[in-house]
């Protein structure tokens, strides 16, 4: 008996992935881990969503320039990501990237929408970077009308609902 036990055992080990199997309390610790990272991604989107939406600047119409007037949104939107980058880390979170989506309303062509949606986070991003934002932990999105947050947007103040950015980290 006690030889086919030792013959079993030994077999056990022999099988690739079944000598190196995690234990039952390395898949609890990943789906704690996975959860914590979840909570943490919704509490931080949260905040940039909310900061986002009261630091909207504005842009000369047709263009990504930025009219005057928002150095001290910019400041805030900054501040905002070095917060999310900090409860980021503090969770344990190590590969992440802010994304500035930009979006417009349905006037004109969608396509050129599209461009002139992404240049515009773009200049955002850019202002960001300017301001401490490492290059690497952020990009630029452009969305045109895809993701209307008033539809159908036939006001000029469901317009100027739908022309922003948003941001947002992804893990």
């Amino acid at each position: 008996m006690k030889l086919k036990a030792l013959c079993i055992a030994v077999s056990l080990l022999a099988v690739p992935g079944v000598a190196a199997a995690q234990s039952p309390f390395d898949s609890i610790k990943k789906a704690a881990g996975d959860a914590s990272k979840s909570t943490v991604e919704k509490r931080v989107n949260t905040k940039l969503t909310d900061e986002g939406k009261k630091n909207q600047c504005s842009f000369k119409t047709g263009t990504a320039e930025l009219a005057p007037g928002c150095d001290a949104k910019l400041k805030k939107l900054t501040n905002a990501l070095v917060d999310a980058k900090k409860q980021l880390v503090a969770a344990g979170v190590k590969s992440y990237k802010f994304e500035v989506s930009g979006h417009t309303d349905s006037t004109g062509d969608a396509a050129k929408n599209k461009t002139l949606s992404e240049q515009r986070a773009e200049t955002i991003v850019k202002e960001l970077v300017a301001r401490g934002i490492p290059r690497s932990e952020i990009t630029a999105v452009g969305y045109g009308s895809e993701r209307m947050l008033v539809k159908p947007d036939n006001t000029e103040a469901k317009k100027a609902q739908n022309r922003r950015y948003e941001l947002q980290v992804r893990l």
